[in-house]
């Protein structure tokens, strides 16, 4: 499997969809040699380009990007999230004052023993503790992060990570995929931030569920060139029905995944809101299952060789099975589970 061989585009949407905007962010990329493993390029990169105008095009561009490169789609993924949030509380009426240029990252995870609080004194907001899962925080210019108004409830705030009060720290961090892209704890003694919405706002909003689903976007795309892989295999002198058989798993999963990326698109696209979540959910369930199909389908098929031997394809699978595991696999579902069983919208 070639590094320098790009999937056809578009991968999930058709071309009368308005894709300009995605088609010059992919030239863009396929100038950069190192797209991903140069982290000072990709982040150029990611900086440079223009955001999608719609949502079918984030994901667009979100697949095509992890088809390139796993760890590029990775960077790219929570900048337009940012972006997207703030394009949402300036459509919610929420004023945010901050300056939209540089890179951006999305810090909203919990862990055991820290929690990073916010405090108001004479209009100035600052943040105080440290926050887990910081990915890329010792190399962005901002992040919008979920801070404690008080016990119970958390709010977004904008915050720059230039500023001396925030200190990102280089680990725990053995990754053996995602390898440059560290998602390690930030320290925040006093940092001066910017509200974003109201408590609560960040989960209630509709957008929410709207990435959630474009990370999936990203898990999809990653897998393709594996799909690739095995149809190559397919076609060798050496190939039997065994070897069929594990593209056809592989293929009709991701099949089925971009079948219902695309509905979701469209059924967001259009401002449905019914149910958002537990779509997002689904939507994500369902991918999340192909991309493990097809990791699985092509380790038996190609067996160690190319993990081995191939760095394109070793460091592809590695990236995957961090990147998915964003998702919670059986709690996820649980989830999915009980919201169907409590009377949630069934299709």
């Amino acid at each position: 499997m070639s590094a320098s061989v790009h999937p056809p585009f578009p991968l999930l949407l058709t071309d009368d969809d308005g894709l300009d905007d995605v088609r010059a962010a992919l030239s863009a990329a396929d100038a950069i040699a190192d797209l991903g493993t140069d982290l000072t390029a990709t982040l150029a990169w990611v900086v440079g380009i223009s955001r999608p105008r719609s949502l079918r095009g984030t994901w667009e561009l979100l697949a095509s990007t992890a088809a390139r490169d796993v760890a590029a789609a990775r960077v790219l993924e929570p900048h337009l999230d940012a972006l997207g949030i703030l394009d949402e509380a300036a459509a919610a009426g929420f004023e945010v004052p901050v300056d939209r240029d540089g890179s951006w990252g999305v810090f909203a995870a919990e862990g055991p023993g820290v929690r990073v609080r916010a405090r108001q004194d004479a209009g100035t907001w600052t943040l105080h503790g440290t926050k887990p899962w910081c990915s890329l925080a010792g190399d962005l210019t901002h992040a919008l992060v979920t801070a404690w108004v008080d016990d119970d409830h958390r709010q977004l705030f904008a915050l720059d990570l230039r500023d001396p009060a925030v200190t990102a720290r280089t680990g725990p961090w053995h990754a053996r995929g995602l390898e440059r892209v560290v998602s390690a704890p930030i320290d925040i003694d006093g940092a001066t931030a910017v509200p974003v919405g109201e408590p609560g706002w960040y989960l209630r909003r509709p957008g929410f569920a709207h990435g959630g689903v474009g990370v999936a976007a990203c898990w999809w795309g990653g897998a393709l060139p594996l799909r690739s892989a095995l149809a190559e295999a397919a076609r060798g002198d050496r190939a039997d029905q065994l070897s069929r058989v594990h593209l056809g798993r592989a293929d009709t999963a991701l099949w089925a995944a971009r079948a219902v990326l695309v509905e979701t698109a469209g059924v967001f696209g259009a401002g449905g809101s019914a149910s958002t979540g537990l779509r997002a959910a689904r939507a994500r369930a369902v991918v999340v299952d192909a991309v493990e199909t097809t990791l699985a389908e092509a380790a038996h098929a190609l067996g160690p060789l190319p993990l081995v031997a191939d760095e394109a394809y070793a460091r592809r699978v590695a990236d995957l099975q961090v990147y998915v595991r964003q998702h919670h696999a059986a709690r996820d579902l649980a989830k999915i589970g009980g919201d169907v069983a409590e009377g949630a919208d069934a299709w």
